[in-house]
């Protein structure tokens, strides 16, 4: 997706998220024609990872052991299982953490990212029996209909994304839990060194808040080389000092599309707030964010909104912050609110109509 007008972009984008697609055996074409260039620092590590751990499954050792693991959990800490078994494949893996670290602007101190799962279970019974699989990197530009697999000599496989291949396949991906978790921490570190978000006054009896009690979003047959996605939603409104503000909110349990969630999280606390209204804009993490990069982007388009003494509404200013490289990837802009009240009360559908949210005021008492 190229970066558009706001206005272009709610009609335009795709409805995204979440859900693997229906298991077909199709097999591979074993050629790289049609393969996608990596769009970006963390496709390209991921691919690198991707490429060297193919290779070093040719060490039937290390192959039992990875096999072994990709068969008894979801997914892989790669590099630290390289590390235990002193694998010829660390220093490549650990190169790759660190340039995914550095592309996501998040601390080394956060750790390795890197994980390795199976590309769909219909895949766990050839692994099972044996059948070496191939490796793929799970990032990759949502306009390609195309990913690489790289197998033990180094040949390409030239996989269709919408269709999962009855060869057994490696995916190296990214911890995005993880990886979201720190990142908020660096949005919310940085709008405060930009000046945004003051603390609020101190509430003697309690405060007023705005809950999800109930949450969902569609889903756009997700390529099962992608894993579950990893959505946050930024909260912005006017605070006590009349300055924007932007509160941040995790939402790892919005994981898969077409599901209801009630989650009974707290999404708006009205005590940092200026006036009775507040906008949402709710994101996917799609492996690519850098989360430093986001909230410089957010905090100069905010900072330039001047408070008028009423509500503004401040949804377009963020979409129009997030840097143009995101929209070559369709599922960082998931939804967004308008003027939600702090009397809200009920189903609220998101202005893209990829959504919607149960919501209730709700009283929390000091103790």
């Amino acid at each position: 997706m190229r970066r558009h007008a706001h206005s272009s972009r709610i009609a335009s984008i795709a409805a995204c998220l979440l859900v693997l697609s229906a298991a077909t055996n199709v097999a591979a074409v074993p050629t790289a024609d049609a393969v996608e260039a990596p769009a970006s620092a963390v496709a390209m590590a991921e691919d690198e990872g991707a490429r060297a751990m193919a290779h070093s499954l040719s060490d039937s050792a290390w192959r039992a052991k990875v096999q072994k693991a990709a068969l008894a959990f979801d997914e892989v800490p790669i590099t630290t299982l390289a590390s235990e078994t002193r694998s010829a494949v660390l220093p490549t893996l650990v190169e790759a953490d660190r340039k995914i670290l550095a592309a996501k602007g998040l601390d080394p101190r956060v750790g390795q990212l890197l994980r390795l799962r199976l590309g769909d279970d219909s895949m766990r019974a050839a692994l099972a029996a044996g059948v070496t699989p191939w490796v793929a990197a799970a990032a990759f530009d949502d306009d390609a209909r195309f990913v690489t697999a790289y197998d033990i000599s180094g040949q390409m496989h030239t996989l269709d994304v919408r269709v999962i291949p009855s060869h057994p396949v490696y995916v190296v991906d990214i911890d995005s839990a993880q990886a979201v978790a720190a990142g908020l921490g660096v949005i919310h570190e940085e709008l405060l060194r930009q000046g945004l978000n003051s603390s609020a006054s101190a509430v003697p009896t309690g405060l007023w808040t705005t809950r999800i009690t109930a949450v969902r979003v569609s889903n756009d047959e997700e390529p099962w080389i992608k894993g579950k996605a990893e959505i946050y939603t930024l909260v912005t409104g006017f605070g006590k000092d009349g300055r924007v503000r932007v509160d941040l909110v995790g939402m790892p349990y919005l994981d898969e599309g077409k599901t209801t969630y009630h989650p009974n999280q707290i999404m708006v606390n009205w005590s940092n707030y200026r006036y009775n209204l507040a906008d949402a804009v709710m994101m996917e993490d799609d492996g690519n964010t850098n989360y430093r990069d986001l909230a410089k982007a957010v905090a100069t388009a905010l900072l330039a909104i001047a408070d008028q003494g009423m509500y503004v509404p401040l949804v377009n200013a963020v979409l129009d912050a997030v840097p143009d490289s995101w929209w070559t990837d369709e599922d960082d802009y998931v939804d967004s609110w308008y003027a939600l009240a702090k009397s809200a009360n009920g189903k609220r559908y998101g202005a893209r109509g990829n959504g919607w949210m149960t919501v209730q005021p709700y009283f929390v008492e000091q103790f």
